[in-house]
Formats: structure tokens, sequence, C-alpha cells
């Protein structure tokens, strides 16, 4: 059992870390699989001693790390500060890096030198990219040049302005066969798999009998291979936002704030720190001034 040191603490780690070929093993296999995100070092710990197989370090980091109003200001060094710490962070567990607004949709040499960037700077094991036929041959080149690509259609944060913001994808009859040519285009680029976000559960449903590689569903219902969630949604970390599609799995928001106020409290009245959390030897100190 592979196990990793956490603050000189062993955490044992009993998951063995998936291959990008074992992607569609589970699926052709049916069995699911769990993916979220992670942006630190610490939350990937975290993550990796969880049963969790995947983990994302999405350019959503723009807004819940980095406070923007989008996820378009982050730049290639923003993701590679926050993807490298990841990587070591969780070394039983697969890491995709997303890769930026701005970073390949130029021509197919740039997006092959950000991906090989990601790759060689980082030590990931995926680039994620978003975009449908638009992006194919993009996503084609890149993996010629032997990096492992994961799409994202759907609802695509980095061009949500074009389509009026954040909101569900393919409720018309047009739009969904939009999103589901755009799945064939991605899979016949050579994507081994695909995340599909913010769709009715129906276009999730009728775009599995066009492909064959594993759909990562966020807002897409359940007839998907994996379900993917941004982590400080699914532990209820926000104060005043929750998509439709987030369950809370734990209120780990309202426990940091009850312990903060514990902390502040014992500061004040000082039971904190009482003889137990002191350094307690008696030292002999000289009378004699400097």
């Amino acid at each position: 059992m592979p196990a990793q040191k956490i603050h000189g603490r062993i955490a044992a780690v009993s998951k063995k870390k998936m291959s990008v070929p074992d992607f569609q093993k589970f699926k052709d296999e049916g069995r699911k699989f769990s993916y979220v995100t992670a942006y630190d070092y610490t939350m990937a710990t975290i993550v990796n001693q969880s049963d969790v197989e995947v983990i994302l370090v999405g350019d959503s980091l723009a807004m819940i790390m980095l406070g923007y109003a989008t996820t378009t200001p982050v730049t290639m060094e923003d993701m590679i500060h926050h993807i490298r710490p990841v990587v070591k962070g969780a070394p039983d567990t697969f890491v995709a890096g997303d890769m930026p607004f701005g970073s390949y949709n130029q021509s197919c040499e740039q997006a092959i030198a950000n991906a090989s960037r990601i790759i060689k700077e980082t030590g990931c094991d995926c680039v994620k990219l978003e975009g449908g036929a638009t992006m194919a041959d993009k996503i084609a080149a890149i993996v010629r040049a032997g990096i492992p690509v994961m799409g994202h259609i759907g609802m695509t944060p980095q061009t949500a302005s074009s389509f009026g913001g954040f909101k569900v994808q393919g409720s018309t009859p047009e739009t969904a066969r939009r999103i589901i040519n755009d799945a064939v285009a991605v899979e016949r680029a050579g994507a081994f798999s695909i995340v599909v976000e913010c769709v009715p559960s129906c276009v999730a449903t009728a775009m599995r009998k066009e492909i064959h590689i594993p759909i990562l569903g966020i807002g897409a219902g359940p007839d998907v291979d994996c379900q993917v969630m941004v982590t400080q949604d699914l532990l209820d970390m926000y104060g005043d936002f929750k998509p439709k599609f987030v369950k809370h799995f734990a209120h780990i928001r309202a426990a940091m704030v009850e312990g903060l106020n514990k902390f502040h409290e014992e500061t004040l009245s000082g039971a904190f720190p009482s003889p137990e959390y002191c350094f307690n030897k008696q030292v002999e100190i000289s009378s004699m001034k400097e």
C-alpha cells in the first residue's frame, strides 16, 4: 500500500493511480469514477487520501483562488504555478492541467508549445482544453505531439460571454445537435475523454450513442461515465453561491468559521494557549544585561 507523508505523519493511500488507458477501460467495464478540482498542495493531499480518482487543476482557479470574475485573465504562468504543487501533493491521483484562454487558440504550433510546457514543467498527466469542432485541429496537433488531451464542450467558461454567460447549453434541438457534433469532432481529433458541462441530461444520453470515449459530466445528468465537481462547491465552501447541479456533501465553510471564531474567543479570554500548548521548560535567565 502506498503512503504519503503529510506534516510528518504517514497517511495510507489504498488506491492505484489511473492512467490514460484506464479511462477507456473503466468505461468499457461500466465502472464509474469521480473527478474533482484542486489548486494547491494541501487540497491535493486531501484528495489524494480520498477515493477520488482524478484531479483537475482548472482555470477556475481564476475565480476560486485569485478572485477574478471570469476564467479569462489566467495566464500560463498562473496555471503552471498551481499545477506543479498539486502534482506533488497527489502522487496517487491522475492530474489534468487546464490550458488557459489564449494559450492554444492562435495556431497548432502555439497549442503544441504550450501543452508541452504544461506537461514538462508540472508533470501532470494530461492537458484539458475547451472547444469542439473549431478546436479539433489543435487537439489533433497536440495528440500527434504525444500529449494526452481531455476535451471540454457544452458550457465552456473561457468563451461564456459569447453565449450570454454561465448558463445551460443545448436546450434547443439545434444547439443540442451542435454539442453532440462537437463531441464527435473532439473524439475524432484524438481526445481520450471529454468533459461535458451544463447540458440537459438527455443531451449526454444521446451523446453516448455517438461517441465511444468516456464522458465526464459536470451538470450533465446521471448518464455519464464520471461525475465532475469543483471541490469548493461540493464541500460548501462558498457563502452565497450554489449552482443548480451542485450537491453539498459536507459543510466545511461553517466548520471553518466556527473554528476561527473559537480561536478568536479563546485568544481574547486568555484560555488559549493553556499550559499543554506552551513550552514549559524552566530556564534560568541571567540577570546580566548586555
